[in-house]
C-alpha cells in the first residue's frame, strides 16, 4: 500500500481512468461529487472514498490530482472558501492536469507557495482510452524536487512523462502540443472538403494518406471518423479545442509573436461552437467545415 493518500478532483472522460489506475497501485484515494455519478459511484465501489468538497479533500490528502476543463474552474478549487487552499496543510502537492492558461498557473502557483502548497502542472496527451490503460503521455511544470515528489502517482496513469522546465512550462508545452493537434485537424477537414468539391471523396483521400509519410496516430483517429463514422474514435470535444486555441492566443500576445495559423484555426472552432457543436468531438470538425463549403462527406 503506497503511503501517500491521493485526492481526486475531474472524474469525468479522462479523470475516471487517471483515478482507476492510482487506486490501483495501492494509493488511498479521495474523489469528489460530480455531476455525473457513474464514475464516482464506479471508484467508491473499488475503494476510493468521497468528500463533499475541496477543503475536506485537502485536509486529509498529501497530493490532490485536479483534472477539471480550464483555468476558470482550477482557479476556483483553489481560492473558493470551500476550496484546496481553505484546508491545505503546508506540504501539500496539488498536481493540474487540465490544459490551464500558463499565465493563470503563474499566479497560483506564487498564491499556493505562500501558504506552504506546492503546484505542479502535468497536462496530459492521448485519449480517454489511454487514461483507462494507465499509458497517456504527461509534461510536467515543476521545479526537480517536486516533479520527484509528484512522479510515482503521474506514473499511476501516464506511461511517457517529460520534465519541460519550470512550473508553467508543462501548461506551455500543452497548448504547443494541442496547437498542432488541433492544427491538424484544421487542415485535414479543410483538404476534405476541397477534395469533396473537385471529386475525391474521404475513401480515396485516405487510401492514398493513410499508412504513409504523412499518416500519424493522430491522422487514424480522426479519419477513424471521417471514413467510418466512429463517433467514439477521439472524444475530445469542439469547444475544449477552442478554449485551448483561445489561451494560446493569449500566450502568443503576451510573447509578441505572430499567430496567422493559430487565428485561422482558432476561427474554424469559434465557427463551429456557434454554430452550436461545441459538444461534438474534434474529428467532426471536418463535417462543419465542409458543411460551409456545400459539401458532405459522410457516405449517404
Amino acid at each position: 500500500m503506497a503511503d501517500k493518500v491521493v485526492g481526486f478532483i475531474g472524474v469525468g472522460l479522462m479523470g475516471h481512468g487517471m483515478a482507476k489506475n492510482i487506486l490501483a497501485k495501492g494509493y488511498p484515494l479521495l474523489v469528489m461529487g460530480h455531476r455525473n455519478r457513474a464514475p464516482v459511484d464506479d471508484l467508491v465501489g473499488r475503494g476510493a472514498r468521497e468528500v463533499a468538497s475541496p477543503r475536506e479533500m485537502a485536509a486529509e490528502a498529501d497530493m490532490i490530482v485536479l483534472c477539471v476543463t480550464g483555468s476558470p474552474q482550477v482557479e476556483a478549487l483553489v481560492r473558493a472558501p470551500d476550496g484546496i487552499l481553505a484546508g491545505a496543510r503546508p506540504g501539500l502537492i496539488v498536481i493540474d492536469s487540465s490544459t490551464s492558461d500558463p499565465v493563470s498557473t503563474g499566479a497560483l502557483a506564487e498564491e499556493t507557495k505562500a501558504a506552504g502548497v506546492t503546484l505542479v502542472d502535468a497536462p496530459l496527451s492521448r485519449t480517454p482510452k489511454e487514461a483507462e490503460a494507465g499509458t497517456l503521455d504527461c509534461m510536467v511544470g515543476a521545479d526537480p524536487a517536486a516533479f520527484e515528489a509528484a512522479r510515482p502517482v503521474i506514473a499511476c496513469f501516464a506511461a511517457k512523462i517529460v520534465h519541460v522546465g519550470p512550473v508553467g512550462a508543462g501548461h506551455t508545452m500543452k497548448l504547443l502540443n494541442n496547437f498542432v493537434s488541433i492544427g491538424y485537424a484544421a487542415l485535414y477537414s479543410e483538404a476534405l472538403a476541397l477534395g469533396a468539391r473537385v471529386g475525391i471523396a474521404p475513401q480515396e483521400f485516405h487510401a492514398v494518406i493513410g499508412g504513409g509519410r504523412m499518416s500519424c496516430g493522430f491522422y487514424d483517429t480522426f479519419m477513424k471518423y471521417v471514413v467510418e463514422r466512429d463517433r467514439d474514435a477521439h472524444k475530445f470535444t469542439l469547444q475544449n479545442a477552442h478554449k485551448d486555441m483561445r489561451y494560446l492566443a493569449g500566450l502568443a500576445n503576451e510573447a509578441g509573436v505572430a499567430h496567422f495559423v493559430g487565428s485561422a484555426v482558432k476561427n474554424y472552432l469559434t465557427t463551429a461552437e456557434a454554430m452550436g457543436k461545441g459538444g461534438e468531438y474534434l474529428p467532426m470538425l471536418s463535417d462543419h467545415v465542409a458543411s460551409l463549403n456545400g459539401v458532405r462527406l459522410a457516405k449517404d
